[in-house]
């Protein structure tokens, strides 16, 4: 039992134990698809993957979550942003933090060498969103990297630890996990974009900031379909027990593009798509049937996106 091994432990281990229930936490209440999905890898990176996903959740919900609903401003989100960022940066140096979710990606980070080279972009991208401009082509490209294909780059320090590649299958996985995170990012801004454009005040999609087109949807679906082959590309060379985690994070978010396709940009400007409780239940047990059979090294990836 997780609360038994916290009443066993003392000093630095039970500080260390705390953060860790801290960061599960995090990701237990606030993920759905991508928590349903780590749950598949084994315990020890299972704990990591929820140390960077707590924090990546922190400064989201410091951008445009619980710290705007309760009215504190712009401005002074913006400082926070800067301290949250200042305490990672010093947490990644002092192995410590206060803040128990900061201390929790510190321990991951400086295990897998993870640093603020990928950390400086996500809290740039993170500061964009403060900022109510649309992106052009440009500045899109940038905040995908830092708000997501970053987070894949540390996600794949994870599951790469001790694995010793040859350079071309260490280009091939780094290049999939940018592209998974970045197909992800996008599969989000049309899953929120009515959200993002009429609460939040944000066009990230150059071009759809006064008209969003069913033409210009269809561009961004098949710039997701070519992130997603990219990504397949890549999955068959992680260790054996992490493909079926990302597996089913990968086709979880294929169903929802897939939803997305054939749902009208009238619809999309109203609503949220989802992809249902029983087929997200159905994905799962296909990937725990691909856990199980994992010694066979049966093909994971099947089929053309």
């Amino acid at each position: 039992m997780q609360f038994a091994g916290l009443m066993n432990a003392t000093g630095i281990e039970l500080y260390n134990e705390t953060a860790n229930a801290s960061a599960s936490t995090v990701i237990r209440r606030y993920s759905t698809s991508f928590g349903w999905a780590s749950r598949l890898l084994p315990a020890a990176k299972r704990e990591h993957i929820a140390h960077l996903y707590a924090l990546v959740r922190l400064a989201d919900e410091l951008v445009d979550g619980p710290a705007e609903s309760v009215g504190v401003d712009t401005r002074t989100r913006g400082i926070l942003l800067d301290e949250l960022e200042a305490d990672t940066a010093r947490a990644l140096t002092l192995g410590f933090s206060t803040n128990l979710v900061v201390h929790a990606f510190a321990l991951t980070a400086r295990e897998h060498g993870i640093d603020m080279e990928l950390c400086r972009p996500f809290f740039a991208s993170m500061r964009r969103d403060l900022d109510d401009a649309a992106l052009d082509a440009v500045a899109l490209d940038e905040y995908i990297y830092g708000s997501a294909e970053v987070v894949g780059l540390m996600c794949l320090a994870v599951f790469e630890a001790g694995a010793d590649r040859e350079p071309e299958e260490r280009e091939r996985l780094h290049s999939g996990a940018r592209r998974l995170g970045a197909a992800f990012q996008k599969v989000n801004f049309l899953r929120d974009f009515a959200e993002d454009h009429d609460q939040l005040g944000r066009t990230y999609f150059p071009g759809t900031a006064t008209e969003f087109t069913d033409d210009a949807k269809a561009g961004i679906v098949r710039s997701i379909r070519a992130d997603l082959r990219a990504a397949d590309a890549a999955i068959p060379l992680l260790a054996e027990g992490c493909r079926p985690a990302v597996w089913a994070a990968r086709t979880m978010f294929c169903e929802l593009t897939d939803r997305i396709e054939t749902t009208s940009t009238d619809v999309l400007l109203r609503t949220r798509v989802r992809v249902p409780t029983p087929v997200k239940a159905s994905i799962l047990a296909r990937a725990l049937a691909m856990r199980a059979a994992r010694h066979e090294r049966r093909p994971i990836v099947r089929g053309a996106l």
